[in-house]
């Protein structure tokens, strides 16, 4: 080979890299030089000072804060749950207790009222007797037949296929 046929490779070998190194700029005297400025670009991914790392990191301090938040609402919901329900069975218990002494205070004015009705000789109403006593006068009153035996009043009734008579309050 010839030194004239292998000078044009070789130049061509070192000035590519300068080729490469070079940069038009109005700035620089000549207009060239042999680097760029080193400049940092904003928005590229993955650096710190990116539009897409500060979302990233928004975004994972969002989720955390998010999470804390949601995780206390969950103990807050449970916890007042859990009073609520302390609630509902406290005023379960009071309504069980309001009615059992409703029904006790029932229980004795039933007692006193077939007291009185057994002193004035008066069965208690609603009473169920198989045959009237002696001395039962039939009254009719609105159509409905009565039997009236001293101050108590009678209304027959069946029982099954049994005739039976019922005091009634007066009609």
């Amino acid at each position: 080979m010839n030194i004239k046929t292998m000078r044009r490779p070789v130049v061509m070998a070192a000035c590519l890299p300068l080729l490469l190194l070079a940069d038009l700029s109005p700035d620089t005297p000549l207009g060239l030089s042999l680097a760029r400025e080193a400049s940092a670009i904003v928005g590229a991914p993955m650096t710190p000072m990116s539009v897409a790392g500060a979302a990233r990191r928004t975004t994972r301090r969002v989720v955390a804060v998010e999470a804390t938040a949601a995780t206390a609402a969950v103990a807050t919901s449970s916890a007042a749950a859990a009073a609520t329900a302390q609630q509902q069975q406290a005023v379960a218990a009071q309504q069980s207790a309001t009615a059992q002494q409703q029904a006790a205070v029932a229980q004795q004015q039933a007692a006193v009222a077939q007291q009185q009705a057994q002193a004035a000789g008066v069965p208690a109403i609603g009473t169920v007797v198989p045959a009237l006593p002696a001395g039962c006068v039939a009254e009719a009153k609105g159509g409905i037949e009565y039997n009236k035996c001293g101050n108590a009043y009678y209304r027959a009734a069946f029982q099954g296929n049994n005739l039976v008579y019922a005091v009634v309050p007066k009609p």
